[in-house]
């Protein structure tokens, strides 16, 4: 080698370590406090909601109970029962959504041939029969194991409705009117119910309300909705900001008695623009690149709630329930545009993980969540076509993150390389971190970087681990889905891309990639 081109070449190993050293090529890195961990990580955060919408109900969870194609349980399907088992859903929110507040809930019992009908006027103008209802809802959710979250109608019912509605389910047999016709019904002992919306987006489809107005109104509902069956007591929720209606948050806090409201609602889609949502599945990195950071707007979201209700509670008494989140795009090309049926791709995948994560690391406020919605309407976990089911990306990272169900937040400070698209940038790399009662730590990251690979070096503090294990959640392509034809295209795989030395981990992160590790 030459003087000159050895010259050169020391002269790229000096620019090369300056670049380092004074960060111009960052390194992504993290600190995981593991004996610092102060609040647990609600297992509700992990919720879902089931609307009648679409084919989310009849054709969906629910097939008939005289159906002898599609194997079922009292019409329920056996295989989304099962698939709703494995994701260890916390709790299920019905029956809306929108559909609550024209929804009313004695049209629901009693013998399915005298049930009347009822037209959906929120989701498509089709009439429904009213042969899903309460017990068929709560009997399914004694199957899959999950508690039930019911939303009350206010928008058009009345406190005595709503009321009634508590003394039929929660009850003790035949000591009153509606304990006694439940158990004529067919169910002796109580469910005992205790989450209860009290309404559902009173600024919007449950009437177009101010603020003061829905206070008052909540303040009325909740007066009712007493502890008088000496059953867990309920936890209400008030009808929440529609994005970042912070005087919504305010009002809410300072106007309705905190003995009477255990926790605000919070509800934030995911898309490209509302005027233009755009393809579900043909999507460009641009429109890809803007629905993730609609997603990642979560975090400016709830920690600005959160700070409302911390200068109204700073005990943290009222819980902040985000129960509508998720992905909003065009429905599929054919479809019902009233159904919200869509596909789910590797992009739900990275909301999905992006927005747990979020959920995950403010746990001391955050602590019920609902994703939307469970079955064939917006980013559902399951899809079905007649006798056939499949699971969505999205199933995936719900069944990936499981493990933080009531598990202790562990703090974490990230400092993250950007996605950069364009003018723009996105911090590339999400991380939350939680111990188990049986002190074992799991790591959750997302690369939401469409192209290049992100590695993070991890220092681990407070704990010492002998071995790493993981989970990856990734694709081919950005735009990959499960479908019909191939079910599996997208799940989850051993990962092998963590390396444990000491108390540090090594990590490398395919472009959009979701991880979850598993250190003991």
């Amino acid at each position: 080698m030459t003087t000159s081109k050895k010259m050169k070449k020391g002269l790229a190993v000096a620019i090369f370590t300056f670049a380092v050293v004074t960060g111009l090529f960052a390194q992504n890195s993290a600190t995981i406090n593991a004996d610092a961990g102060k609040h647990i990580i609600n297992k509700h955060v992990y919720g879902h909601f089931a609307e009648h919408l679409g084919a989310c109900i009849y054709g969906g969870f629910y097939v008939g109970d005289t159906n002898k194609i599609i194997p079922n349980t009292n019409g329920v399907r056996n295989d989304i029962i099962d698939a709703l088992k494995k994701l260890k859903v916390p709790n299920l929110r019905w029956p809306g959504g929108c559909f609550a507040d024209t929804y009313h809930w004695k049209d629901g019992v009693g013998p399915k041939a005298n049930r009347p009908s009822i037209v959906n006027r929120w989701w498509g103008g089709v009439t429904e029969d009213n042969s899903f209802g309460t017990h068929d809802f709560l009997n399914m959710c004694e199957l899959i194991g999950a508690t039930p979250y019911l939303a009350g109608n206010v928008g058009s019912g009345t406190v005595q409705e709503l009321a009634d509605w508590v003394e039929y389910v929660n009850g003790k047999p035949n000591t009153s009117p509606m304990s006694t016709w439940r158990v004529k019904n067919g169910r002796t002992e109580p469910w005992g119910v205790n989450i209860w919306g009290v309404g559902n987006e009173a600024w919007g489809c449950g009437g177009n309300m101010k603020p003061e107005y829905y206070a008052n109104v909540f303040r009325q509902y909740a007066t009712y909705m007493t502890d008088w069956t000496n059953s867990d007591k309920l936890f209400r929720v008030a009808s929440g900001a529609n994005v970042d209606d912070y005087n919504w948050t305010e009002v809410l806090m300072r106007d309705i008695p905190h003995h009477m409201m255990e926790g605000v609602a919070l509800h934030h889609y995911a898309n490209v623009k509302w005027t233009e949502k755009g393809s579900a599945t043909n999507y460009t990195e641009a429109q890809y690149f803007a629905t993730i950071k609609s997603a990642l707007r979560m975090e400016e979201l709830v920690t600005r709630h959160s700070t409302i209700m911390d200068k109204y509670d700073p005990r943290k008494r009222v819980a902040l329930v985000v129960d509508e989140w998720g992905g909003w795009y065009e429905v599929e090309p054919g479809t019902n545009p009233g159904f919200l049926y869509q596909q789910n791709t590797i992009r739900d995948a990275m909301i999905a993980g992006v927005t747990l994560n979020i959920f995950n690391n403010h746990s001391d406020r955050v602590r019920m969540a609902n994703l939307a919605q469970t079955v064939n309407v917006l980013q559902a976990v399951i899809l079905t076509n007649k006798e056939k089911m499949i699971t969505t990306p999205t199933y995936h990272v719900m069944e990936m993150y499981n493990v933080h169900q009531d598990a202790t937040m562990l703090p974490i400070q990230l400092t993250t390389n950007d996605y950069v698209f364009g003018a723009e940038k996105l911090p590339a790399v999400s991380v939350s971190a939680s111990k188990n009662a049986a002190a074992v730590t799991h790591i959750s990251l997302v690369n939401i970087d469409a192209s290049k690979e992100q590695t993070i070096s991890i220092d681990l503090r407070g704990a010492k681990y002998n071995a790493v294990t993981g989970r990856i959640l990734t694709s081919k392509k950005l735009q990959d889905f499960n479908s019909f034809d191939e079910p599996n295209k997208i799940q989850p795989t051993v990962f092998n891309g963590a390396k444990l030395s000491g108390t540090s981990i090594q990590v490398k992160l395919p472009p959009f990639s979701v991880v979850v590790l598993t250190l003991k």
